[in-house]
């Protein structure tokens, strides 16, 4: 029953109704490229957070989130199960019109895509799922100021 995750994600959703916010205590200061560095890490979570129950809600079964494996770089930012398939989630969150002008789509590079089915063969092979159907989603998160995210779910985005 999806009850519990739609009741979070609608409330979740009604809170982003003006966009997702960042916290007030990472505004600006000293070191503004730590200051920016910070303000997106920030939203990167609050992405993530939007995207976990996003998912629940759609039926995934989540069982873990910003996995990193010892020995690989990267991480995967979500995994769960939708149905009988195992989904490895890359979640992405840019800001409309923000200074870097790229779609959340288009900032997934080759690089981060071959780290992300590094990291995806080592969670597989140290829970032994060999035979296990799995694939690597994509959900882009749009931060639009003044309106609600927008949200794609791009399901299969790439093969390892």
């Amino acid at each position: 029953m999806r009850v519990f995750p739609a009741i979070v994600f609608g409330a979740m959703r009604w809170a982003a109704r003006k966009g997702l916010r960042e916290s007030g205590a990472l505004a600006g200061g000293p070191g503004e490229g730590a200051g920016q560095k910070a303000r997106n890490r920030a939203r990167g979570i609050q992405g993530e957070t939007y995207a976990y129950w996003y998912l629940r809600r759609s039926g995934y079964v989540m069982i873990a989130r910003n996995y990193v494996a010892p020995g690989c770089k990267g991480e995967v930012d979500l995994i769960g199960y939708d149905g009988p398939t195992l989904a490895f989630v890359e979640v992405r969150t840019r800001t409309a019109g923000g200074p870097d002008q790229q779609s959340p789509e288009e900032s997934v590079t080759p690089e981060k895509w071959r780290a992300v089915g590094r990291v995806a063969r080592r969670f597989l092979a140290e829970r032994g799922l060999t035979g296990c159907a799995f694939r690597f989603d994509l959900l882009a998160i749009e931060n639009r100021p003044g309106q609600r995210p927008g949200l794609r779910l791009h399901r299969g985005a790439f093969s390892d």
